[in-house]
């Protein structure tokens, strides 16, 4: 039940639909889906109010990707009122997740908007934070794009948290205050996700993916302490281009150091192509209304098709453990659910398939304080491979980088042996004796 637009009057619509937010959420009905905008754009006022009916409320299915929050509908005495249903988990919805009390959809970033726009996974009301409209009345969605068009257009009812300190992004960023149901205003700054220092380690994985890049390569980044360290070494390369389902905020000292031009990019030429950015005010800042910085839909930035154009495309991704024929876990470790798919395998297709582009996993050699080998002979029991080994090109970790593309899985085996830890090598090698393809 989207508003109506009376012509060259959307400030009057705009002060109709103002309402606080406990009034916006009594929209909501038991048995709804209701989607809530991802990343640092979570609008906690509107989440509050929702989680303040749950006596009201039963079998209220939510939808989200990754959110920084409390998310408190997840806790267990909300179990009767709220499902969450996370296309991708979060530390804050982990525990509810693994102890059953919230579910997990293995998917795709770019295939989440057509889950919605096909009605595969039905979404009754949006929750989304935006800025204050321009003068001709659109609000930006600011920090995250991601699948949110699609949920919103989707919607019974979009109900939108208006923020004064939500930065005005560029590109397929905007929605017309006609299209908002309810407008609760709110002047609160954004969360921030300051990154922890990277370890020694860390930063010999950096250096080792650093020689990887190319000059006027177009890369894609995770979130993390290693694409911090990754970015931390790339001051010698040139004419860079950057497209990446997010960013954070080391890439603002590659552009301010005209390390990042983006110049050489075949797709979006002169613009650093994005869906989210996930960091501290000072990258909230540099993204408000900079021409420099395109915000573009998860099924356009995570197009493997799309991403396969730009040349030199190169996606640098990590991964909790790989075996020793290339397959990489990094949505589970054994059977424990972690995190998501997101958008690693929709980067590693794009960029094996782009113009002299390279496909790259980057991880320590170890884990649990280095009494736990990452690169191991199979895969933890119950874990899920998100990466298949005929996607992967290099694996990187502290001691080298391993070319896989185009190696037979004897090939792979010694070249994975090679960048483990010294002192898991030996186990390795006896691992592998039973196996008779690698005798």
């Amino acid at each position: 039940m989207q508003g109506t637009l009376e012509k060259g009057d959307w400030r009057a619509d705009y002060e109709r639909k103002k309402c606080s937010a406990e009034e916006a959420v009594r929209v909501i009905q038991s048995g709804d889906h209701v989607y809530v905008h991802s990343n640092a754009a979570v609008p906690e006022c509107l989440v509050d109010a929702m989680v303040g009916r749950a006596s009201e409320l039963r079998d209220v299915t939510v939808l989200h990707l990754l959110t920084l929050g409390k998310a408190e509908y997840a806790q267990e005495q909300y179990q009767d009122s709220f499902r969450v249903k996370a296309l991708f988990i979060g530390k804050n919805i982990r525990d509810a997740v693994n102890e059953g009390r919230a579910e997990y959809m293995p998917i795709f970033l770019s295939e989440i908007p057509r889950l919605f726009e096909s009605g595969t996974v039905p979404v009754d009301v949006c929750l989304i934070q935006v800025s204050p409209p321009d003068a001709h009345g659109f609000c930006s969605y600011g920090v995250s794009v991601d699948c949110t068009i699609a949920a919103r257009k989707k919607a019974r009812f979009v109900l939108a948290e208006v923020n004064k300190q939500m930065p005005r992004t560029l590109g397929r960023s905007f929605v017309h205050v006609s299209r908002l149901d309810r407008i609760v205003e709110t002047d609160r700054p954004l969360p921030e996700l300051i990154e922890e220092p990277c370890s020694e380690v860390e930063e010999l994985i950096g250096l080792n993916v650093a020689t990887l890049v190319e000059d006027e390569a177009t890369i894609q980044l995770g979130i993390g302490t290693i694409p911090n360290a990754v970015l931390a070494n790339l001051d010698e390369k040139r004419n860079l281009g950057v497209h990446s389902e997010m960013l954070s905020d080391n890439i603002v000292d590659l552009i301010e150091k005209g390390i990042v031009t983006n110049d050489a990019k075949t797709v979006l030429p002169g613009k650093v192509a994005v869906s989210f950015v996930l960091g501290t005010r000072r990258l909230y800042d540099f993204i408000d209304n900079n021409p420099m910085i395109e915000f573009q839909t998860s099924d356009f930035i995570n197009d493997p098709f799309v991403i396969s154009r730009n040349h030199k495309m190169t996606a640098i991704n990590s991964a909790l453990q790989v075996d020793i024929t290339g397959q990489v876990a990094a949505d589970s470790i054994g059977s424990y659910l972690y995190s998501g798919f997101g958008g690693q395998v929709d980067f590693i297709r794009g960029a094996s398939r782009s113009p002299g582009g390279k496909a790259i996993i980057a991880m320590p050699s170890t884990a649990r304080g280095g009494t736990v080998s990452r690169i191991t002979t199979s895969l933890s029991p119950g874990s899920g491979v998100v990466t298949s080994r005929a996607d992967v090109h290099y694996v990187v970790t502290e001691y080298g980088v391993a070319q896989l593309y185009g190696r037979s899985l004897k090939e792979r085996t010694r070249e994975l042996i090679r960048i483990a830890h010294p002192a898991f090598r030996e186990e390795l090698e006896h691992g592998c004796r039973g196996l008779s393809w690698l005798s």
